[in-house]
Formats: structure tokens, C-alpha cells, sequence
């Protein structure tokens, strides 16, 4: 008799003996077990195999061989082999549950059809689970269709919204600061790309040219004509790299600053850059490997922050106001102003506090333009000479009180370094009068007021020295080593690495391209230590480390390991403008805010931070997925639900999605 085997691609064939047995299976016999809701899907084979014409032919094929009179030994013959079938797929079972073999069946791709997408087609998605009880509860199969936006929504960034900002007060920068739509003000439709958008162009030449459809907006090339920000060129923008402290290039200017900060050495890996333009200064950081988060405010310049992730440089839209930063204490390496118009001396020094306590201890703050060298420059700067050294002397004050170590002062640039010696700074501190923060958690900022105290660094937060980049990558964090972070372990901090290698390595088999250079601009929406980034790492991408303020908090540990981010409530928008980011991963979000906020939220301001034909991977649990994949049916979203890497047991799974090409109120591209 023939045995009955298994193409990889999930089809049958057989090697026919003399009775005919083993042919192929039909394709609806095939399918019926891999849809298997709650059966094991080898016994569903089995029942199918034993059932139908495939014990008619069997039949049959008994009836030919051996005469009417040879019922017994038919019979016996029959027995024997169904019994043989049973222990087969018995012993197949238990081999595929007992962990080897897995991942033989994996189906992944991203089979959006179209010229424009490049990913593997005619893999198999189908999933193996259907959610926590076996049913899902899908009786309300409507699926609701998202209508775009009106055209003047293309670039509204809903919690700094223009028309909202001018009705609050400007004292302290406040009408510039975070303020969101109420659940009832919020839009629930997709925002439209601009006529003519196109992908943005690889790095690094992104870095030098924009695509003009993408942000028409020329009036910095005029405001910033003299220095050199941005240049208009036929249906591009071009950045020569010039600021208003460096309109010879941003080049020359970090040349100045690497003769007194280590920049090369990768001593310095985190950078902040306060008011960033349009963010030539973390843009040429880059080829140092240094990363920079980028930050400005959404004010009369307009879409300086856009232009800076059309360029694929991190940033945000953000500001000095009235409450604290979304970083972690000891976050950056560097921080720097560049003529930044922060008012660094007011509220006795309240920004520098605030900078001091995202500084790591050794760190350096750059402050380049006004005031420094008052003597040499008020003339130029047109403004009295006893209000510009008034100014320094507050800051020089208030640097003193930091225990930051004047390193440099050279033409329009001033370095400080900020003292390892952390018990001598708070003894002197103390001594002084200076007030100390109380707070029990430094790192728990969000909407929280800044204070006018100081953060104070701890000896044994400072103890073992971070490496340098990028062997600080994949080194155990100060923070794990030193149990920081509680209920993380060294051992389950290094399973995490591994695990994360193990998912990017499945996602590189679902699409092809993911780093290619395709997708420059990526955001990890629950980012945990920094897993799936640190694993993606490479110098044709970046990640937005995101870390819900509802999760545990690990954002100190992304940071120590050399990679930026961000704290973040999904249940609000994100500080960016649309259409910034290429690629999203979120592992887990929607558990996480199962009881928060609405879905709908979630994924509609996923769809406006996404650029068209960008790409998001979900991974979560098989019955949020469902009810995810069913809502962005009705976005304009193609996509595909996949086993878990580990195989289809595995309760988790991965829902892949491209975004469709559409702009204004046109109807996607086929």
C-alpha cells in the first residue's frame, strides 16, 4: 500500500501501490484541517481521511482485490490499516506538540498586491485559534467604513492644534504644550495625504532633499534664506545643512564640538536637542553614530518638525513650557541649544533643572548663541549689553548650583559637563540651600508640572559606567544590573534579547524589505527594553522606543542601551505630524489598553502618524487581532493574519497590514 506524505506547501501526495491508495487529498478535505477551531487538526485530517470519497475509493479498491467469499480477511485487512492510520497520526501529534519541528509550517507574508508593494505572495495565513473560550463572538459582522477627512485636516496634529493653542494663555510657553480634543471633539476619520505625496526618498539622501508635494510649505526658505536651513529647487526642498548658529554647514560645527566632547568614540550616544529647527544637527550626528531626539514647538515656523522626519531624523513636536519632559531621568549623553530662544536663567534656572535631570552624570549641555560671549556679539545681536550678561550670569549661576563643570567657552559656544561626583555635588548642595526634589519615582513625568528643585543623582545609579556604542547595545543595563526596574531579573532581561531576535527574524521572512532601507522611520508602540530595536539595529533605520505610561516603565533602560524614546498615552495622539513614520510595529497595545480606551482611537491615529503604503505589524492575542483585523478592513488596509513563529498552538499571533496609496478624497490606488 502507498503512504500518504505532506508537501511542504500543505498538500497531499502518495506513492500508489498496488491497490491505488494514497492519492491526493482534496483541497476542501486539506483546508477543513487548518480551520479547525477546537479539534487538533490531525484528527480532523484523520476524520476527513476515513470519511467521504476517501473511503469510497477505499472501498472500492477492497472490493476489487478480494472476492465476496474473503469477507474476514478483508475485514481484518481493513482493521489493520485503519488501526496503522490512527498510530500515525497519534505519533504526529505528539511529535508536533512536543516543541520540535516547529515553525516547518510557518506562513508569513505581506501579500498586498500592487507594483508598488514588494513582499512574498501565496504563503498561508491562516490561524489556528479562534480566542480565549474557542468562540469568537463575531454576530455583528457590519464592518464600519472610514470616510477621509476634509483636505484642510491634511497636516492636524490634534493635540497641538493651531486654532485650539490660540485661546490659552502664553505665560510660560503653555499654549504651546500638549493639549488634546475631548473624546467628543476627536475626529473619526482618516486623514488625507497631499496631492502629489510621494515616498519619501532613501536615506541618506533624505537627509539632503525633500520631496516638496509632501510638506508645500516655503516660508522658511525665506525666513532661513541668509541661513542656509532650507533652499526651494523645482518640486524639492533642499537642506544644505546650515543653522543659525552653523550656516557654514552642521559639519564644521560638530567638528568644533568633538574637540572637546567625545563624540567619536561612542562615549556619546544620546543626544537631545532643544529646538531643533529643522534638525541639521541630529541629521549630521548620525554618520558619528549618535542619535539625537529632536524637538521643537509647532509655532510660526512652520513644519519644522515635518521637515525633520521627512528627512528620517527623530523628532517630536514639543517645548519647554510648564510641565516636564516625556524622558527619563539620566536619558541623554548630550543636550544641546543652538540659539534655541529658551530662556534658560528665568524662575531661578527652572529649564536647566529640568535638563539636569534628563542629563546623565558626565553628560554635556551645549549652549551656542546668546548670551555666550555677550562682549564680543551684542552689537550683532541687537539687544542691550546688561540685559545679555544679566542673562549669562544667571545661567553660569545656576550651572554652578548643577554641578556642571564649565568645559569650553570658544566664540558662540559654551560646553559644560555635568560632575560623576555625585555624594560631593549633593553635600555641596545641601550646604548651599538649594532644594532637592522629594519624589519617590523621578521618572513618573507625564503631565507632571516641573518642579524648582533638583533631581538628585545617586552614587550607586552612577556605579558601572556605561559602554560605549554600540557595545552597550546588547551589555546588561545599570539599571537591570542594579534592580532598578522591579521584577526584572538579569536572566529574564537576556531571555527578553534573545526572544526579540527570534520575532525580528520571523518578521525578516514576512517582509522581504524591512531592512532594506524601505522604511526608515519606525515606531515600536510598546517598546518593553528596546527587544525589537535593538534587534532591527541598523544604520538605515531608526526606532521610536514608545513606552505606554500604563506599562512598566523601562524607558530608562532603552536609553542606557543607546537607542531613544518616548513616554506615551495611546489613548491621545502622538506629538507628530501625519504620514511620519514608514513602519509600526505593537506588540501587545491593544491587551494593554483593553479597558482604557476605544480601539478605534488606537488604530485611527495609527493611520495618521503612517505613511500611505507603509506597513504595520501587529502581535497579539488571536481574539484582539480578529476584532483589530475587522476594524482596518474599514480603513483602507490590506492585510493578512499568520501563526505565532513558534507554530499554531501558540495563542498569540501576528496580524501584517499595509496601508493603501490614496490622497485627498480620491479612492486608493489599485
Amino acid at each position: 500500500m502507498g503512504l500518504l506524505k505532506l508537501n511542504t506547501d500543505g498538500s497531499a501526495r502518495g506513492n500508489p501501490g498496488p491497490a491505488g491508495i494514497g492519492g491526493i487529498l482534496r483541497s476542501d478535505q486539506l483546508n477543513s484541517t487548518r480551520t479547525s477551531g477546537n479539534k487538533h487538526k490531525d484528527t480532523i485530517f484523520l476524520d476527513r481521511w476515513i470519511s467521504g470519497s476517501s473511503v469510497d475509493a477505499f472501498g472500492s479498491v477492497m472490493a476489487n482485490k478480494f472476492s465476496p467469499g474473503d469477507n474476514k480477511t478483508r475485514n481484518f485487512v481493513s482493521i489493520l490499516i485503519i488501526a496503522g492510520l490512527c498510530c500515525f497520526f497519534y505519533l504526529l501529534g505528539a511529535y508536533q506538540r512536543s516543541g520540535f519541528g516547529k515553525g516547518d509550517s510557518i506562513a508569513l507574508a505581506i501579500t498586498k498586491s500592487g507594483e508598488n508593494c514588494n513582499i512574498l505572495p501565496n504563503l498561508n495565513f491562516e490561524t489556528h485559534h479562534s480566542g480565549e473560550s474557542g468562540i469568537i463572538d463575531d454576530s455583528d459582522t457590519k464592518i464600519t467604513v472610514y470616510k477621509p477627512c476634509k483636505s484642510r485636516y491634511t497636516d492636524y496634529t490634534p493635540c497641538q492644534d493651531q486654532r485650539r493653542a490660540m485661546k490659552l494663555s502664553r505665560a510660560n510657553m503653555f499654549y504651546r504644550e500638549r493639549h488634546c480634543p475631548s473624546q467628543g471633539q476627536k475626529l473619526h476619520c482618516l486623514i488625507p495625504a497631499p496631492e502629489g505625496y510621494i515616498t519619501p526618498f532613501p536615506w541618506p539622501k533624505s537627509r539632503d532633499y525633500v520631496p516638496y508635494a509632501n510638506a508645500p510649505y516655503k516660508s522658511l526658505t525665506v525666513e532661513k534664506a541668509i541661513q542656509n536651513w532650507i533652499q526651494y529647487e523645482g518640486d524639492v526642498f533642499k537642506f544644505p545643512g546650515g543653522g543659525t548658529q552653523f550656516p557654514q554647514g552642521a559639519d564644521k560645527y560638530i567638528d568644533q564640538l568633538a574637540s572637546v566632547i567625545p563624540i567619536e568614540n561612542g562615549t556619546v550616544r544620546t543626544a537631545l536637542d532643544t529646538g531643533c529647527g529643522v534638525a541639521s544637527w541630529g541629521a549630521y550626528l548620525w554618520k558619528r553614530n549618535v542619535i539625537a531626539m529632536s524637538f521643537a514647538p509647532r509655532d510660526s515656523h512652520e513644519a519644522q518638525v515635518q521637515f525633520a522626519l521627512e528627512r528620517g531624523v527623530p523628532a517630536v513636536i514639543g517645548v519647554l513650557g510648564t510641565v516636564k519632559m516625556p524622558y527619563p531621568s539620566r536619558a541623554f549623553d548630550m543636550a544641546h541649544c543652538s540659539r534655541c530662544l529658551i530662556p534658560w536663567g528665568i524662575n531661578d534656572g527652572l529649564y536647566m533643572k529640568e535638563v539636569d535631570r534628563v542629563l546623565r552624570p558626565g553628560g554635556y549641555w551645549v549652549l551656542s548663541g546668546p548670551p555666550i560671549n555677550w562682549k564680543t556679539n551684542y552689537k550683532a545681536w541687537q539687544r542691550p549689553i546688561e540685559e545679555l550678561e544679566e542673562e549669562q550670569r544667571k545661567i553660569e549661576e545656576v550651572a554652578k548650583l548643577l554641578c556642571w563643570d564649565k568645559k569650553s567657552e570658544e566664540g558662540e559656544i559654551a560646553v559644560w559637563q555635568k560632575t560623576m561626583d555625585t555624594n560631593s555635588c549633593r553635600t555641596a548642595q545641601e550646604n548651599s540651600g538649594a532644594t532637592l526634589c522629594k519624589s519617590e519615582d523621578i521618572d513618573n513625568v507625564w503631565y507632571k508640572k516641573m518642579e524648582p528643585c533638583i533631581t538628585p543623582s545617586h552614587s550607586d545609579e552612577v556605579r558601572g559606567d556605561l559602554k560605549p556604542f554600540p557595545e552597550r547595545l546588547y551589555a546588561v543595563p545599570p539599571r537591570i544590573a542594579s534592580s532598578s526596574v522591579s521584577g526584572v531579573s538579569v536572566e529574564a532581561y537576556l531571555e527578553d534579547n534573545k526572544q526579540w531576535k527570534k520575532h525580528v527574524n520571523a518578521y525578516r521572512k514576512i517582509n522581504k524589505i524591512i531592512d532594506s532601507g524601505r522604511y526608515r522611520n519606525i515606531m515600536d508602540m510598546n517598546a518593553g527594553f528596546g527587544g525589537f530595536a535593538a534587534a532591527l539595529q541598523s544604520p538605515k533605520l531608526w526606532v521610536m522606543n514608545v513606552v505606554p505610561t500604563i506599562a512598566k516603565n523601562t524607558l530608562g533602560v532603552i536609553y542606557e542601551r543607546g537607542l531613544t524614546g518616548i513616554y506615551h498615552d495611546w489613548c491621545e495622539a502622538f506629538s507628530t505630524y501625519p504620514r511620519t513614520y514608514d513602519l509600526i510595529h505593537a506588540n501587545g497595545v491593544f491587551s494593554l489598553y483593553k479597558d482604557k480606551c476605544d480601539y478605534e482611537d488606537i488604530l485611527l491615529e495609527m493611520d495618521r502618524i503612517l505613511r500611505p503604503e507603509g506597513a504595520v505589524i501587529f502581535r497579539d492575542e488571536v481574539d484582539v487581532l480578529v476584532k483589530v483585523k475587522k476594524m482596518i478592513g474599514g480603513m483602507r488596509w490590506d492585510s493578512k493574519m499568520m501563526d505565532h513563529e513558534d507554530g499554531p498552538l501558540v495563542p498569540e499571533k501576528i496580524l501584517v497590514a499595509v496601508k493603501q496609496y490614496w490622497v485627498g478624497n480620491s479612492t486608493p490606488a489599485q
